[in-house]
This record gives structure tokens, sequence and C-alpha cells, in this order.
């Protein structure tokens, strides 16, 4: 499904960064990890909370058409991680719009609603979704401010701009509690049946919140899905995060790669592979079938052949074979096999990664006779034995121009090995379907240059399938230079397209992380983010809610905030739960389908009603 493009410029134009002070403490991050085990179990997170745990009403108010409440708690996650909240984010303050007569004697129904990304106060949520339900459909609401937002938001925080990666985790652990609390205080003041909503990071978190309610609970996300990391790793939101800032952070600290990284699981590598196993493994029997059955008919064929002694079959085929001492040599292979003579000609032709590596060869003979490369040079660079570069040779790549550089270097690429003075000069593995595939990290904006100190390097050369590792001895007078840009990650997928432009020979580039450019699986920083936010947020690893057959997830067809592709289905995660979807992208959804939401609010509580009885559910 193709994703709005409206959903990009929106982002593009928005000045909201987030985690511009990176990853936060690596010991806020083990205790959230570890309290993540708790939560995610409702048994267990549903006693962390009383049932008559404190709420102070500070405001009660009749309107014209409803009554309003404001009040506040402390939210109890304090309780349990004591100064991981800020201490102004400490206090839970919220909204309540009730009914002044409701509709239905015995049954008041009240649904929750939780902030999105960027919805600070109470303003917003009142008008375009309490408000309405109230009129249309007599359901209460209570807006519950999100911590990191609005009154709560931490005096040197811009706008929605969390600090910390572990701020969103922080946030929804808050949101998780704080909402028990609210369900109970509903409870203890005859308020029921109830539910919980939210749109875009608001549905996610009542996801989250309904998981730990132990009754029947109406759910409607909106604009979410199964968890926050493909938002962040793979969504536009992704571009508003200084990735390089979180590589830098995560490999200048070894607590995150050796402690916190063997904390967290990414959830969908496995929950995937599941159902590829089981698409292959059905498919795998269903042609171990069909493959039974062609040889009984072979079988049946060969009795008959058996039978016949009036001429002996001949038979001949091609077969493709590389043998690197007779190419194209034609030689005849005497098959006896079940009584019957087989004459077959096998005919041996040129392995394609060998005609591969013979065009290289020639490009550096062109290179050779236009007098661009020296002899001595031509012959170590062909050469799979032991040979050194000297300075005159590192001058003459040098002093090669761009598309002789693109020629020569198509199959050599510098490495790092970790040291400055040291690096790997290695050839590009052909495989067997043609693709490039590189056998080490490249060293960017390096310069080989005449210099006094020696420098070792190794080349890696593959022929006729066989990778080869010779050991190149730099002599003195060379070594590899640093340019002082940033570097640039390098890329298979730059490299088919605009070669020249990413050898770490020439020209700078910006930023070493480009995340619409590269996959989540290609930094071990992003896999750590990965890995962080499926621990946190991936739906599968918390309780399934209660009942779901009150879920009505509404979800956006083109959603470039919320990528559904390579997670799993909200449907097999919860079963029984519904899904439906918008023509719409992330934002024109906000927009234009409000109603929509609240229709869906409004028949999830007639289902819920249904088995409202006396002030409680009933089976």
């Amino acid at each position: 499904m193709s994703a709005s493009r409206l959903d990009a410029v929106y982002r593009s134009i928005l000045i909201t960064k987030f985690f511009t002070k990176g990853w936060g403490k690596p010991e806020n991050l083990r205790r959230l990890f570890e309290f993540r085990k708790v939560v995610s179990n409702r048994d267990e997170c549903f006693n962390l909370v009383e049932r008559d745990y404190p709420v102070t009403i500070t405001k009660e108010q009749n309107l014209t058409d409803c009554k309003l409440l404001e009040g506040y708690f402390v939210t109890p996650l304090e309780r349990y991680l004591p100064g991981i909240v800020p201490e102004i984010a400490q206090k839970a303050h919220f909204q309540a719009l009730l009914p002044i007569h409701w509709p239905e004697p015995g049954c008041k129904p009240v649904c929750l609603h939780l902030a999105g990304t960027g919805d600070h106060y109470f303003w917003r949520r009142r008008n375009l979704m309490v408000k309405p339900l109230l009129k249309e459909a007599g359901i209460g609401g209570i807006i519950l401010e999100n911590p990191f937002y609005g009154l709560r938001k931490p005096t040197d925080q811009i706008r929605s701009s969390l600090h910390n990666v572990s701020d969103i985790f922080v946030m929804g652990g808050c949101l998780i509690l704080e909402s028990l609390v609210l369900f109970h205080w509903c409870e203890r003041n005859g308020l029921g049946p109830l539910g919980v909503t939210g749109l875009s990071m608001g549905g996610h978190m009542a996801s989250l919140a309904a998981t730990n309610w132990p009754k029947p609970l109406v759910l409607v996300p909106c604009l979410s899905w199964s968890t926050a990391s493909a938002v962040f790793l793979q969504g536009v939101m992704s571009h508003s995060i200084n990735w390089d800032l979180l590589e830098d952070q995560y490999l200048s600290d070894g607590v995150y790669r050796e402690k916190l990284s063997k904390m967290v699981t990414i959830v969908d590598e496995a929950f995937l592979a599941g159902k590829k196993f089981a698409r292959t493994y059905s498919e795998k029997v269903k042609t171990d079938t069909q493959t039974s059955a062609q040889k009984a008919k072979q079988e049946n064929l060969i009795n008959s052949l058996k039978c016949d002694s009036r001429k002996n079959l001949d038979m001949t085929y091609k077969e493709t074979v590389v043998d690197n001492n007779n190419l194209n040599k034609k030689i005849e292979v005497d098959v006896n096999k079940d009584e019957i003579n087989t004459k077959a000609h096998v005919k041996i032709i040129r392995s394609e990664q060998i005609a591969q590596i013979e065009s290289l060869s020639e490009e550096l003979k062109v290179l050779l006779d236009e007098n661009k490369i020296s002899k001595t040079l031509f012959d170590k660079l062909t050469s799979n034995t032991t040979f050194e570069l000297d300075a005159d040779d590192i001058s003459e790549i040098n002093k090669l121009n761009k598309n002789e550089l693109k020629d020569l270097l198509i199959i050599y690429k510098v490495a790092d090995e970790g040291t400055k003075d040291t690096a790997k000069l290695s050839k590009l593995d052909l495989a067997k379907d043609n693709k490039v595939e590189i056998k080490a990290d490249a060293v960017d904006n390096q310069m080989v240059s005449p210099k006094t100190e020696a420098t070792r390097m190794t080349v890696h050369v593959n022929s006729s399938n066989v990778a080869k590792e010779v050991p190149i001895k730099l002599a003195e007078g060379t070594e590899i230079v640093e340019r002082k840009s940033e570097k640039k990650a390098w890329n298979v997928s730059d490299l088919t397209s605009d070669l020249w432009t990413n050898l770490p020979f020439l020209k700078p580039s910006g930023k070493k992380i480009d995340i619409g450019k590269i996959h989540w699986r290609d930094r071990e920083a992003l896999q750590f983010m990965r890995g962080i936010m499926d621990e946190c947020t991936h739906l599968s690893n918390f309780s399934v809610p209660f009942d779901t057959s009150l879920i009505i997830a509404v979800c956006a067809k083109h959603d470039a905030y919320v990528p559904r592709e390579d997670v799993g289905r909200l449907e097999e995660i919860w079963p029984g739960a519904e899904v439906r979807y918008v023509d719409a992208g992330h934002v024109s959804a906000y927009i234009l389908h409000q109603s929509v939401f609240r229709a869906c609010i409004r028949e999830a509580f007639e289902r819920s009603k249904k088995r409202w009885k006396d002030g409680k559910h009933v089976e």
C-alpha cells in the first residue's frame, strides 16, 4: 500500500525533533526494561494500583450541557521507580465531562481519552471527541494529560521534543498505571461500562492500558498498530531523530552494547520467521507430495523401459559445471543405472562469476594500455600472491579521474579494521546470484597518499567461487590519511545507482546515518532502537485484553507515520479484535475522519451495553 505524500510533507515542515539528548541514563533504561516484565502481566500489574487509590478533585462545575470535573493524583510509577519521572510530571492532571442526566438508567458509559503526539492540555480532545460523543451518544469522557505534555511538561523541554528515548517508556509506564487509577475511580463513583481510546500515539498507549484491566473494556485505538518500533525506524517520524547522536552514544558507552542490548528482543524477527516457516513448510509438504507422485511415474517408466530390450536408450543433456583448468572442454560420462547404458555429453561452460572477473581484469588492462597505471601496479592488482604497494603505486591510483577510479575500484575498496594506521583493500564478492556483496565495512572519506609511515593492508580476491585472502604490505612512505569531514555509510544500494560518489577515495559527504537510505538491520545502534521499542511497546509482549470482541481498531490505508509492513498484525496478536481502514493517510485521516473514530467508539459501547446489567458486566 502506497504511503501518503501529505504525511511526508507535513512531517518535513515541522521543526520538532525527538531524543535530542540521546538514549537516557543506562540505569534508567535497565530499570524500565525490568519493570516492563511486571506491567506486561495483567495480574501483577493490576495489583500495583489499589482500588481506593487517592484522587483529588479540584473543580466541579455544572455547565449547560454537561458536568465538568478537574482533578489530579500522583502517578503510581513514582512509587515503584522513584526518581525516574521528572518532578513536574509526577502529578497526573485530568478533566472529566459527564452528562447531567444519563440517557439510560443504570448505564453510565465513560471513555478515557489519551493524547497523541503533540496533543497538549485538554481542549483538542474535549472539542473533537469528548463533547460530540457526549451529545451524540451520552458517553462521558475523561481526558488525561500525558507525562511530558501540557501541565506535566519539563520547563527545559521545547514543545513535544522528548529529550531521551527513555522518556517515551516513562510516558508509557505512567499512562498504564494512571489508567488503572482512573478506572478504579470510575467504579467507585458508579460509572460504567468503561472504555479507552486515543489517536496515533494515544491509540497505542490506550492499547497498552487496556491489556491490564481484568474486566471487559471497550478499546478503540485509532491510527496506531502493534508496535512503536516501525514508527521511529520506518515511518516519516524517523527523519526527526538525530541518529548520529544515538549511534555515537551507543558505541561510546559499553553498557548499552554489553548489558542493555541483551535485555531486549526484536519481536517480529521471530514472529515473521515463524510465519515464513509455517508457509514454506506447508509448501514443502505440497512439493514433496508432488515429487513423490513424479518419482512413482518415473519408476513406472523405468520399469517399462527395462522390459523393452529392443534398443539402448541414448540421452544427451547439457549441464553447467565450473572447471578452472579445462574451460569449454567437452567430456563424455558413462552412466550405468538400472541396466540402462546411457551416454551423457556434459558441456562445461564458463561460470558467470569468472566472466565478470575477467571483464574487470580487462578494464585494468585498458588502463595499462593507456599508460594510466604502470605494468608493475597492473601485475600487483591482478595477482593472487603477496605484493607491496609503494608510494608510486598509491600516487598512480590517486591521479586517476572519476570514471577510471570507478573501473578500478569496482573490484577493490578500503575497509576499516578499527585503527587509523590499518586498513583493508578488498575485492567485491561476486555471489552466485550475480549480486554484489561487500566483505567488510568501508573506511569513509579516506585517501591513500604518500607519507612516511608504513601501513599494512589486505586484499580479498574472489576467483572461481574460491575466496582468497592475500596480505599486502605497503612499503614505507605510505599511510592512510583521514579527511576531517563526517563519515557516510557504505551502502550497496548506493553502489548500484551512483558508484563513484560513494567511493571512499572521493569527496566527503554529510550524515553518517541517512535513515531514508538504510535499513535498521544495517547498523547496530538502529538494531538496539528496534529492540528496545519492541521490548517496551510491542503488544505481543503484553497480556491479551480481557474481551477482544470489544476492540475496534481504525487504521489509515496509506499511513506513512505508522507503517504496518514487517510487523505483527493486530488481528493475529489479539484474536477476535476487529480492524477497520479509512482510505487516507495519517494526517488526512486525523483531519477528515474524526466522525469515523467516534462512530466506532459508539458501536463498541453498544456491544458492551448488551452485557451490562445492574452496574456490572454479566456473562
